[in-house]
């Protein structure tokens, strides 16, 4: 800017047959360095190169673009500060220039409107520049937010997904050791019994974990969708544990998000059932279609809470299922029943298509 101040200056004072010396080149050349501080003193920089631009006009040097300093520190003052402190500095600088020529010249420079002119320009693209600034930055925020909760909403997923495929196989295999432990001796078939129930298990839950964790290492794709229509990997395994399954009703047809809710809140009913249910030696799986809804009914006949913290429903298995159906827009109540044995009961929202 200093470069082409100071040329264009040079060509009018020669059109004008006038002869610039060395310290009117650094007169000329002086607010471009008093710029290189803008960003820091906007306010004083703006002051300081207007009242250097005014000077050299009110000397009578030869008439050039000088003005442009003072515009564009205006302009800069506007980006740093806002347009309300750039309006109110600009108003006074100018008062103060018209002020100044009335007093010491006896009239206004014929360069006054067209300052006055361009400040407010000045302005007003300052102003229009900070707010698509602010506007964009609004924006990558907000990006940046939804991306971040889109994450943490994924790893909850995930979390929740370990955390069924691993409780429930590893309640089973825990069962199943424990019988083949007791009998291992007195009835060697039923120890074999337990161990092969033992493998198939732990062979079902690595084959889950793989698929789940491959989501994380990859990023690409998903785990196959747990579904209903799998229920009897989860009934069979709890069967062979001791404990009979009844499942009473038909779920039918569901859109995958429910179907998938509904097979992991009955899993971790079954797991929970397996490891704290007392002296349990039933369980009753119940599907009732309505009206826009499923409603599932988990319960066994033991004694004993399946949550650590009765009441609060802190527990992990208990929290997730409730998330399940809470992001589904559904409803999910757990406690123990009045003629004994622990209730899961979820109602969860269905869109007929």
């Amino acid at each position: 800017m200093g470069v082409f101040v100071v040329f264009v200056t040079a060509m009018v004072a020669r059109r004008e047959d006038v002869a610039l010396d060395a310290p009117q080149y650094a007169w000329l050349a002086a607010p471009a360095l008093v710029l290189l501080a803008r960003n820091r003193y906007p306010l004083t920089v703006f002051l300081a190169v207007s009242a250097l631009v005014w000077s050299y006009y009110a000397t009578g040097h030869p008439g050039g673009p000088a003005a442009v300093y003072a515009i564009f520190a205006l302009f800069s003052l506007t980006m740093r500060r806002g347009p309300l402190v750039a309006g109110v500095a600009g108003a006074a600088v100018l008062t103060g220039w018209v002020v100044a020529g009335l007093v010491l010249q006896g009239g206004l420079d014929g360069r006054a409107g067209f300052v006055v002119a361009w400040s407010g320009m000045a302005v007003a693209a300052g102003a229009a520049l900070t707010a698509r600034r602010n506007t964009m930055a609004a924006r990558r925020e907000r990006a940046e937010e939804r991306t971040m909760r889109l994450a943490e909403e994924e790893r909850l997923r995930i979390a929740r997904e370990v955390h069924d495929v691993v409780a429930h196989s590893l309640a089973m295999i825990n069962v199943q050791a424990g019988v083949g432990a007791h009998v291992a001796d007195r009835r060697p078939e039923q120890a074999k019994a337990a161990l092969l129930a033992i493998k198939e298990a732990s062979h079902t839950a690595l084959a889950d974990l793989r698929a789940t964790l491959a989501v994380l290492r990859s990023g690409q794709g998903r785990a196959p969708a747990p579904s209903l229509r799998r229920l009897a990997e989860l009934t069979e395994p709890t069967a062979a544990a001791g404990l009979r399954v009844d499942v009473d009703g038909n779920p039918g047809e569901l859109p995958a998000p429910v179907d998938s809710a509904a097979y992991r809140i009955v899993q971790e009913s079954l797991t929970n059932a397996v490891r704290h249910a007392k002296d349990a030696s039933r369980i009753r799986v119940r599907f009732a279609r309505t009206a826009g809804s499923i409603e599932v009914v988990v319960s066994d006949d033991g004694s004993g809470s399946v949550d650590p913290d009765p009441g609060s429903g802190s527990g992990n298995g208990l929290r997730g299922m409730r998330e399940r159906a809470a992001a589904l827009g559904g409803t999910l109540t757990a406690g123990a029943r009045p003629e004994g044995g622990f209730e899961v009961r979820a109602v969860l929202p269905v869109v007929e298509s």
